[in-house]
């Protein structure tokens, strides 16, 4: 049965490949850009089988009236993806308050907007699957990207909660967690904080480092984001890349020695 998919973020990035790729699988899309130009050429290509919606999913009434528009046009929602979002670049004490502010808007409370507005469609259908789009940043943490780290994060914890809730009215939940990728994610999407000096030799060293990462191609991973939508039984978690699984699996790793090392007073915390 062919799917009715709203995906936020679709202007550029991962979210008009894959908005392209469902497309070309035959299913119905609501695409969400804050410019819809960047939708004109899959709209004159799909015709009706795309919705362009104009949102910023910082505004929750917009947010709303967004999921209320794709419902209306296709008469159910099977599939949310919250991808949009952005990165932000700088350590965390070189951070604003205001560079702050707006990117937790995007990345956590747009996508919570989202969220919250689908689920009693998706409640009253008994089915339907909802898609974060995270970051292996929400499982491990990396220098220079602190508040960025700190809103994947945040969607890592809400998103695992809501899977827990959600279940019984037959809606699933996934955390997609893309490793680096060649996207606009560092590029001209992305905001960089006012250096400090103090922090120059980390960010040289992290250059470096970052030179020699192997990006991944990001029409790559169209295939799995068909096969998880697909998924009569879909992950909670599924890591995109090969460098995710190493990451995540060399964090936990060490996570697990450290508790381990302090498990005796672990233990003895827990009664006088």
């Amino acid at each position: 049965m062919s799917k009715t998919i709203l995906i936020t973020g679709a202007s550029r990035g991962f979210g008009q490949l894959w908005t392209k790729a469902f497309l070309q699988q035959g299913y119905s899309v609501a695409a969400t850009a804050r410019n819809l130009t960047s939708l004109d050429e899959l709209k004159a290509q799909f015709g009706d089988q795309l919705l362009p919606i104009q949102l910023d999913v910082t505004d929750r009434g917009a947010a709303i009236q967004a999921v209320q528009q794709a419902y209306n046009e296709f008469g159910r929602i099977d599939v949310l993806i919250n991808n949009a979002g952005y990165g932000l670049f700088g350590c965390v004490e070189e951070t604003s308050e205001q560079q702050a502010r707006d990117l937790m808007e995007t990345n956590f409370f747009g996508l919570l907007w989202l969220t919250q507005a689908v689920l009693p469609i998706m409640r009253k259908q008994s089915s339907g699957h909802i898609i974060q789009v995270s970051s292996v940043l929400g499982l491990i943490t990396w220098p220079n990207v602190g508040l960025y780290n700190a809103s994947k994060f945040a969607v890592e914890g809400l998103s695992e909660t809501l899977a827990s809730e959600v279940k019984g009215f037959g809606i699933n939940v996934s955390l997609v967690e893309p490793a680096p990728y060649a996207t606009d994610y560092a590029g001209s999407s992305a905001v960089i904080t006012q250096p400090l000096s103090a922090y120059a030799p980390l960010k040289a060293s992290l250059q470096a480092n970052y030179a020699t990462l192997y990006m991944g191609q990001p029409e790559a991973t169209t295939a799995a984001m068909l096969q998880l939508i697909e998924s009569e039984q879909p992950p909670l978690r599924l890591l995109l890349g090969k460098l995710a699984y190493p990451l995540v699996k060399q964090a936990y790793n060490s996570r697990f020695a450290e508790w381990d090392a302090w498990a005796e007073v672990t233990m003895a915390a827990h009664e006088g």
